[in-house]
């Protein structure tokens, strides 16, 4: 609607996210991490890397530059860089660059803000596409999604979906862009199904609207969604006693 054309997908990968992709242990909040993370382990990172591939080749599927920047943690050793540089490069991205910015500030960022205003110089604003054609039916655009970007084999629709489908359709809804809401840690709708999952099939719901903002939003798996915001924010109802400092209204 804003005719406007992106020239550059900027995807943020890092060492550790690609090891635990590659097979690496668990990671619980709160809890030490798997001395996997912390150490060299080149094996993990190589096998790991088809993941960010898999996002690589979905986002040039739009006709954009592909910029990985390695968002640098301080136990990263320059052989598993090495490894996630070389390895996007090699799938098609246009640069991939090791940012350092938490230790070095902006200076440790300033080679993956030159390598990206050089992707958008060079690419042809005329090769963007889109996925899919609006004019489709809700459930092909579910579907083209499901099976172009996750890899699915098919999607499954409750009848619960199948209705809302139907409805929004005959309501004039059914031209409406699609945001589908499942798990960020998986291609799949398990969360544990690491890497690049295959002979996986997604689970549609239900299916809301966002009418105004101009799309509708699958419901995936058994992803929740975060309620909406009061037009009253909660903080004008949290104060602290002067005398006591006992905080108030925060529960």
């Amino acid at each position: 609607a804003s005719g406007l054309k992106p020239k550059c997908a900027v995807i943020v990968a890092t060492v550790r996210a690609l090891k635990m992709h590659g097979g690496g242990p668990a990671v619980s909040a709160g809890k030490p991490l798997a001395k996997e993370y912390l150490e060299e382990n080149t094996e993990l990172v190589s096998k790991g890397v088809a993941n960010l591939v898999k996002h690589i080749e979905n986002a040039k599927k739009f006709g954009v530059n592909v910029v990985v920047a390695v968002n640098k943690f301080k136990t990263d050793t320059d052989a598993e860089i090495e490894i996630v540089r070389k390895m996007s490069m090699d799938a098609g991205a246009y640069d991939a660059v090791m940012s350092n910015h938490w230790a070095e500030g902006g200076k440790g960022a300033a080679n993956l803000g030159k390598a990206v205003e050089k992707a958008c110089e060079t690419n042809d604003e005329s090769n963007f596409r889109y996925l899919y054609d609006v004019e489709k039916s809700i459930k092909e655009k579910i579907e083209t999604i499901s099976s172009e970007i996750y890899g699915a084999d098919g999607v499954d629709f409750t009848e619960l979906a199948e209705q809302q489908m139907v409805q929004y359709e005959e309501a004039g809804f059914g031209k409406l862009p699609i945001c589908i809401a499942k798990t960020q840690y998986s291609f799949s709708c398990d969360a544990a199904a690491k890497g690049v999952p295959t002979g996986f099939r997604i689970t549609v719901r239900e299916i809301r609207s966002c009418v105004g903002a101009g799309f509708l939003y699958p419901i995936c798996g058994d992803i929740m969604t975060i309620p909406g915001l009061p037009t009253r924010p909660g903080f004008y109802d949290v104060d602290i006693d002067v005398e006591t400092g006992e905080v108030k209204g925060l529960f």
